[in-house]
């Protein structure tokens, strides 16, 4: 049984949120969201917190109730402090720089590889090797962190391309037969 729809959400000074029939519009210093509410969950204001409730008690409503839940807490959190991404480019010669509205990427192709920045996200990079994709919706920061890593994903011999800080990779051994011996 699920126990993320029944906790409370803190609302932080200086985010509103609004309940509308479907959804809950959150409002912040970063920016608006609006999360879309299943049929049979509801949400009520009670002073600084955001409660999530349940019409009944089958299956498929305890898996909505704190789908819902997680989705508002992720807007209330996403307009007050935003969420970042980063991921390190490893490889001799790979880097990137932002020029403008757009990164580009140079990581090891006969060309460089150009990647438009969509709104409401930042890219930042540090010493041309270090990507941090930030913003206020979580789900777009993945998809744009997800696009950035698909460019060049970590090569399993050789441990180069795209991957994200604190990724593990297994390291695959080469073929048996290079070395040589009958």
């Amino acid at each position: 049984m699920s126990r993320v729809g029944r906790k409370p959400i803190a609302i932080p000074a200086g985010v509103k949120v609004a309940v509308k029939g479907d959804s809950v519009e959150v409002q912040g210093p970063k920016g608006k969201l609006s999360t879309p509410v299943p049929a049979g969950i509801s949400f009520a204001i009670e002073g600084a917190e955001l409660l999530c409730k349940r019409a009944s008690d089958e299956s498929s409503m305890r898996a909505l109730h704190g789908l819902a839940r997680a989705l508002a807490q992720n807007a209330v959190t996403g307009v007050s402090t935003g969420f970042s991404k980063e991921l390190d480019i490893v490889g001799v010669g790979y880097k990137a720089q932002v020029e403008g509205r757009k990164v580009t990427f140079t990581l090891g192709y006969s060309h460089v590889v150009e990647f438009p920045i969509p709104e409401g996200i930042q890219v930042a990079i540090e010493k041309q090797t270090h990507v941090v994709v930030s913003g206020f919706d979580r789900q777009r920061v993945g998809q744009v962190a997800a696009e950035i890593r698909r460019l060049r994903k970590p090569d399993p011999y050789k441990q180069k391309g795209i991957r994200y800080v604190g990724e593990v990779l297994k390291k695959k051994a080469g073929k048996a037969g290079a070395t040589g011996s009958k």
